[in-house]
């Protein structure tokens, strides 16, 4: 079993997680001014990657363009990894490759202090991408609990690449936000990620 197998059902009764839904997790959070060289790159590159319409094009085209300049934004304090492995529980199906981890360490050579994980949702449906990204969170929680990583919440998202939706799990229970947004917020993702930062670091 990998995390790409795992269904909601299966995750709480496996690892006793409760799971929250229908929260406005990040409704008070302020909009970012998205650096102009982001803005410009994704003018060309989000019309390419839906034209083509395939995973791997909105993931190179959209999604990581805003992870590398979010890792920018704070190089002295994150990391970002793609398509990596992240073989934690492999007994408890807890393995498998990741599509995005982001560490809160500048170590770039390996994973440090996961703290945010990123799903890429299969056939643009996010609902389908939600049991993939939980797994992977609970993985990341279990590592830092094993490397006494003082992290207190793991975040989640799953993209299409155009729509983004966010998660939290924090203890056993997993929050998720009932609103998803659009990739024409991107101030408002972007202030959210800034949000994310601010939260880890206390």
């Amino acid at each position: 079993m990998a995390y790409s197998h795992f269904s909601i059902d299966e995750i709480k009764i496996k690892f006793q997680i409760q799971i929250i839904a229908d929260l406005k997790l990040f409704e008070d959070v302020n909009c970012y001014n998205v650096p102009e060289t982001l803005l410009n790159t994704l003018e060309d590159n989000i019309p390419l990657a839906l034209a083509i319409d395939t995973e791997k094009a909105r993931s190179e085209f959209i999604i990581a363009p805003i992870l590398a300049e979010y890792r920018k934004l704070f190089k002295d304090k994150l990391s970002l990894f793609s398509g990596i492995d992240f073989n934690i529980e492999p007994e408890n199906g807890l393995s498998g490759v990741c599509d995005f981890i982001i560490s809160y360490s500048k170590e770039q050579l390996y994973i440090d202090t996961p703290v945010i994980i990123l799903v890429e949702a299969k056939n643009n449906k996010i609902k389908d991408g939600i049991p993939q990204c939980i797994a992977e969170m609970i993985a990341a929680q279990k590592f830092n609990a094993k490397q006494k990583n003082e992290i207190n919440a793991i975040y989640g998202i799953v993209t299409t690449g155009s729509l983004w939706r966010f998660f939290k799990l924090f203890n056993k229970e997993i929050y998720i936000d009932q609103d998803e947004y659009h990739i024409k917020d991107l101030k408002k993702i972007f202030g959210i990620l800034v949000s994310i930062e601010e939260a880890i670091q206390g």
